[in-house]
């Protein structure tokens, strides 16, 4: 039924209505009398991960279907479309707390409403419902570059002195010479690590799903790798499998002895760096903080991006180019005090 609306509306349902054959025949012509939202079925769905599905449904009912849902899909134009992105961006989020300064959806946000939208209605394009994509035609927000912070160098020893004393010294000194993404370093079995080579491999993810924790595969193939590490590590993780040397996982809550719970991790970090007088980050900043420290060490590129798991080595001198800036600055500076040397 969906071409007689938005399909994203009808992409999305996990329940599509039904609908007389008179009805789709009117709709898109007796040549594509068919359930059109089968292509959502067949080619999108199954290659939605559960937190993404999740996401697009919330979107669908919350954002587009209250704005856009009755719009016959050979009518949506790309005026339609940017007239929503608009009007998310203004006034967009949901109006639960009405103490919120900001009543308008951010930037990222209705860039990913965007990118949901654009891929179901290039579906509807080569379904042929459709003659082009409205959405390509449209403005949307600018990425917005979320301020980097890092532990500073001479402050990782008070902070790691601060998990030593809580009982976590191995957990974020494992963080803090990997990179791990929270949700990694949170999966990670005693399975995953061989010793000898002093390696671990990263293959799977703790995220939270509908409320309940789950263990999926990482998100891209390029997060599934395996990743070198110092001596030092494997040291304190030798230790930390004498504390539980019957447990599957690396780190086991002990409350519940499952996973840990990611958000509950961030906040006993944010706890360890109050109480190391640091000032506050994100748990991805401790991410940050590794790859900053790699290059400052003169790690390159090619093989920090591997560690990282990024898709590309371009993507991850784009997001430490501040980084490598400061790299060549003293570079330049270094040569220019050889060349002055050298000519006595």
């Amino acid at each position: 039924m969906w071409p007689t609306v938005c399909p994203c509306v009808r992409f999305l349902s996990p329940k599509p209505s039904k609908v007389t054959a008179e009805e789709e025949k009117r709709a898109v012509g007796p040549r594509m009398a068919i359930r059109p939202f089968q292509a959502y079925e067949n080619f999108i769905r199954p290659n939605l991960r559960e937190t993404t599905l999740n996401q697009y449904e919330s979107f669908i009912r919350h954002h587009v279907k209250p704005y856009v849902g009755a719009v016959p899909l050979a009518k949506l134009s790309s005026l339609d479309l940017q007239k929503l992105y608009n009007k998310l961006k203004t006034s967009g989020r949901l109006q639960t707390d009405h103490a919120l300064p900001n009543p308008g959806l951010s930037a990222k946000t209705v860039r990913s409403i965007h990118m949901m939208l654009s891929s179901c209605l290039s579906k509807a394009v080569a379904e042929r419902l459709i003659p082009s994509n409205p959405a390509h035609g449209c403005s949307i927000p600018p990425k917005e570059k979320q301020e980097m912070k890092i532990i500073p160098p001479e402050q990782i020893g008070k902070f790691l002195d601060e998990a030593d004393k809580a009982g976590y010294l191995a957990m974020f000194y494992l963080e803090l010479t990997s990179g791990l993404r929270r949700g990694e370093l949170l999966a990670l079995e005693w399975s995953d690590i061989d010793i000898a080579k002093r390696t671990i491999s990263v293959s799977k993810q703790v995220i939270r799903v509908n409320g309940e924790l789950k263990v999926l595969p990482p998100k891209t193939k390029n997060a599934v790798r395996k990743i070198v590490l110092p001596r030092e590590t494997i040291d304190l993780l030798k230790e930390e499998y004498e504390r539980h040397p019957d447990h599957l996982l690396l780190f086991p809550s002990p409350k519940t002895g499952v996973h840990l719970d990611p958000p509950a991790v961030a906040r006993k970090m944010k706890t360890l760096l109050k109480r190391a007088g640091i000032d506050e980050i994100r748990f991805h900043d401790l991410r940050h903080t590794f790859a900053t420290l790699s290059l400052q060490n003169g790690v390159d590129i090619k093989t920090l991006s591997h560690t990282l798991g990024h898709y590309s080595a371009g993507f991850t001198l784009d997001t430490y180019t501040h980084v490598t800036a400061q790299m060549q600055e003293d570079a330049a500076r270094k040569i220019g005090g050889f060349m002055a040397a050298a000519q006595g």
